[in-house]
């Protein structure tokens, strides 16, 4: 997704399907251009187009179908495997053929490849238009990040009328696509004079734009866990450090008659470190304790995951060890004159 960019164009009045060719062609002779493709709007962008869909003359389904236009080689240019069928061949026009996703087959065809089946699109009163499928797709989001993914059903971007309004799909060999935004501008115009760029967008932009509200709960997240972290190493820290203050006559006498620095770290630290392990594993428990009120909150992340439970508890203990660090070394320097002579 972060070679792709989108070229939302439109003209004044309809235009045929060799003007919009020639755009791709002069698109795909620019320097950086790897494939080029056509389809109705950018996936996440927030546009959707619905449909009833009905089997061998039966009533319409109550789930709407999602319908998105595109052109041959769409599929390749957003790395989409084919599960079956083929792609739509030059010339193909809506209505006719389409592709159709496993949500798709899941609702109509038990999950089984639905290749060379038919259906048909209900429209009111309209005449219903047979289809046929040529094409089986893995699901893909399209229209919304959060939501789950609806049957949808791709149509040839063309149909026995002209179109006034398509975006390519263009994937680059840059790491930011967004370079050749001028270049596609010009080769946009210099197709047809009268065809103008609405927007370019990067697909990352467009992904970015559906999980606004999560990344800024992330980031507070973030920030409130930081000072959390701040404020109990500080804590962790005056209290081991007022510790060895209590203690600098008994840690005095154990260095001077020859206990090594590693018994007087841990007789420092010990207490502190059991209680910072002890409230991490209660705090994992409670977390598996939870985990089916929490796990709707996470999307493609299992609750379970150990990563995501081995890293908040290895980040505790590494601020406990910095905060206990200072105490360590001011108990291993504690002047055992000075220490025994006290009181």
């Amino acid at each position: 997704m972060h070679s792709l960019i989108a070229v939302q164009v439109a003209f004044c009045r309809p235009q045929l399907p060799v003007y919009w060719d020639q755009i791709a062609e002069n698109l795909r002779k620019i320097p950086g251009v790897e494939k080029v493709a056509l389809t109705g709007w950018p996936i996440l962008s927030g546009e959707s187009n619905v449909s009833d869909v009905a089997m061998s003359g039966g009533p319409p389904s109550e789930v709407l179908t999602e319908l998105e236009r595109i052109s041959p080689g769409w599929a390749g240019t957003m790395k989409i495997p084919f599960l079956g069928g083929r792609d739509f061949r030059p010339g193909e026009t809506n209505p006719g053929v389409a592709i159709v996703n496993q949500a798709f087959a899941l609702l109509y065809f038990k999950g089984q490849d639905p290749t060379g089946q038919w259906f048909e699109f209900v429209s009111g009163a309209k005449p219903r238009v047979r289809v046929q499928i040529v094409g089986f797709v893995p699901n893909a989001r399209t229209w919304d990040m959060r939501r789950t993914i609806r049957p949808t059903a791709f149509i040839p971007f063309f149909n026995s009328q002209p179109v006034s309004r398509g975006t390519f799909v263009v994937r680059t060999t840059r790491p930011d696509p967004l370079a050749l935004a001028s270049s596609l501008r010009q080769a946009v115009s210099a197709g047809n004079p009268q065809f103008f760029v609405e927007n370019i967008r990067s697909q990352v932009e467009l992904d970015g734009s559906q999980t606004v509200r999560e990344r800024l709960l992330a980031i507070l997240a973030i920030f409130f866990a930081a000072v959390a972290l701040l404020l109990a190493g500080i804590g962790l820290y005056g209290v081991l450090d007022y510790s060895v203050l209590q203690r600098r006559r008994e840690i005095g006498i154990r260095l001077a008659i020859g206990a090594r620095a590693g018994e007087i770290a841990r007789r420092v630290t010990f207490e502190v470190f059991a209680m910072v392990i002890a409230g991490a594993i209660a705090g994992l428990a409670l977390g598996m304790v939870s985990v089916r009120y929490i796990e709707t909150l996470f999307f493609q992340v299992r609750a379970t995951d150990p990563a995501a439970l081995a890293l908040p508890s290895l980040t505790i203990v590494v601020v406990a060890t910095a905060a206990a660090l200072p105490a360590v070394i001011h108990a291993l320097r504690t002047d055992v004159i000075k220490a025994l002579r006290s009181e």
